[in-house]
């Protein structure tokens, strides 16, 4: 198999990398919490954009050459947009978990590490291109971005199948953050490779 090809996001890729980040979220255990019946999930792209999409803007949203896979990035001094996220949260996702989820979103804040660090709220490959190495290949293209920057990096696994994925990268558990009926979130934390 080819290595798979790796590009900066641009504007004009938006639609088609939320799309990906849809269809690679729709069976992570956390995100279905919010949104547990398809009708309602198949429409909650905007909290993708929420928390995600501004790494296009930041020149740190990476795509495979046929949106198979998508990592957004964020760099020191970028986030996301928590007011956008929360509103779109409060005004879909189902109410019964609601608190709960803000408490496991407070918890992850409190991960967060304070030093400068880059930032991967999420990744995701197509589920009919799961398994064929392009999620490996964003990270690699990634992290060899944030150890030339010299810096470490940070992500919540949501979904415990990907933890062995982030080890091999070199990511080490930091705890976990689990409230009420929520599944358990993974933070982990990466030092950079000189």
């Amino acid at each position: 198999m080819d290595i798979p090809k790796v590009n900066l996001a641009s504007k004009q890729d938006k639609q088609r990398l939320l799309a990906t980040v849809l269809l690679g979220f729709s069976t992570d255990p956390f995100v279905r919490w919010f949104w547990p019946e398809a009708s309602d999930y198949i429409n909650c792209t905007p909290a993708f954009d929420a928390f995600g999409g501004g790494s296009i803007e930041a020149g740190s949203a990476y795509i495979t050459e046929n949106f198979e896979g998508a990592a957004l990035w964020f760099p020191p001094g970028y986030g996301p947009d928590e007011e956008k996220f929360e509103k779109f949260l409060e005004a879909t996702a189902n109410k019964a978990v609601l608190e709960d989820g803000f408490r496991v979103f407070e918890s992850m804040g409190e991960y967060h590490p304070d030093e400068a660090c880059w930032y991967l709220p999420l990744i995701a490959v197509d589920p009919a291109h799961q398994g064929a190495g392009f999620g490996a290949e964003l990270m690699k293209h990634a992290l060899k971005r944030c150890d030339d920057d010299g810096l470490p990096s940070y992500l919540e696994s949501t979904n415990p199948r990907n933890i062995s994925l982030y080890e091999r990268f070199g990511f080490e558990i930091m705890g976990e953050i689990q409230f009420g009926s929520s599944p358990v979130i993974t933070p982990m934390l990466r030092t950079p490779r000189v």
